[in-house]
């Protein structure tokens, strides 16, 4: 029988867990936990992503700012932004919201951010310290995936994991978290020869490419673990992902759904970024 691995109450229970540290903190230090989030334009997936982490503050009891840019507004303007930010006492966490305009640099942005505050685990430094299992924060999504396999009884040591998609956001630091839980993984992409055969094998196997249904019956292994990391809207306006989750069901062992799956652990693991950053901060 086919599992599905629920991300609204493995999320719920990671909120849950953040609110009751923020709760902790306060009345231990009397600090309060705060993300402030930079959006720059007005990109429809960006604005729904801050709705839900202004949200997901609220339900945590974390102080929520939410700075809202011009899509023209100059690079040296929002680094000027994130400057502030970084230097301000009552703000723990930092985030950028991508896509930025195509005339502002992300890199330099995303450097920009103090490193203790960047809860989005996008920094060169973060980034090296996960590659080489030093304490850092790790990207949101790719840390909820783990989550989601570990919480769901889904065992990683030993087993064949693929992933489909080599992203910095998703793909590439999944390849790294699977790892260092002891899977022997395989990273898949656009010039993958007989991508099937990959991902026919995999015990577990991750899929970020953007690319409706993509992944069909035939191309899974009996009894695997499916993490869908693909958001897409069809033809009909419906939410899909990069698996055709339908089609794959009956055959697998467990699967993540769209919506309902990976993106909610990506908020909730930025809620336990943005406590992690109090926390350090008031040591």
């Amino acid at each position: 029988m086919t599992t599905v691995i629920d991300g609204r109450k493995i999320s719920a229970e990671i909120k849950a867990e953040v609110a009751a540290g923020v709760e902790k903190l306060k009345a231990e230090s009397g600090i309060t936990p705060g993300l402030a989030v930079i959006i720059v334009g007005e990109d429809p997936g960006s604005t729904i992503y801050v709705r839900n982490k202004e949200k997901a503050c609220a339900e945590t009891g974390i102080y929520s700012e939410k700075h809202e840019l011009p899509a023209d507004v100059s690079e040296e303007e929002l680094l000027s932004l994130v400057y502030r930010l970084n230097d301000d006492p009552k703000i723990h966490g930092l985030l950028v919201q991508l896509p930025l305009p195509k005339h502002i640099d992300e890199d330099k942005v995303i450097d920009a951010i103090e490193v203790k505050k960047d809860v989005d685990g996008f920094t060169p430094v973060n980034v090296g310290n996960m590659l080489i299992g030093k304490e850092c924060f790790l990207p949101c999504t790719p840390h909820g995936i783990i989550v989601l396999l570990q919480r769901s009884g889904v065992e990683i040591a030993g087993k064949d994991a693929v992933i489909v998609g080599r992203s910095n956001i998703v793909g590439k630091p999944a390849a790294v978290l699977l790892l260092q839980n002891n899977a022997t993984v395989t990273i898949c992409h656009s010039k993958t020869k007989d991508l099937a055969a990959h991902t026919g094998r995999a015990d577990i196997l991750v899929v970020g490419i953007g690319q409706p249904k993509m992944i069909t019956a035939d191309m899974v292994k009996a009894g695997a673990a499916i993490v869908d990391a693909g958001i897409n809207r069809n033809e009909e306006g419906k939410v899909v992902g990069d698996v055709d989750y339908d089609g794959v069901f009956d055959k697998v062992g467990a699967i993540t759904p769209v919506p309902g799956g990976v993106g909610l652990m990506t908020v909730a693991m930025l809620m336990f970024n943005t406590l992690e950053a109090a926390k350090r901060a008031a040591v």
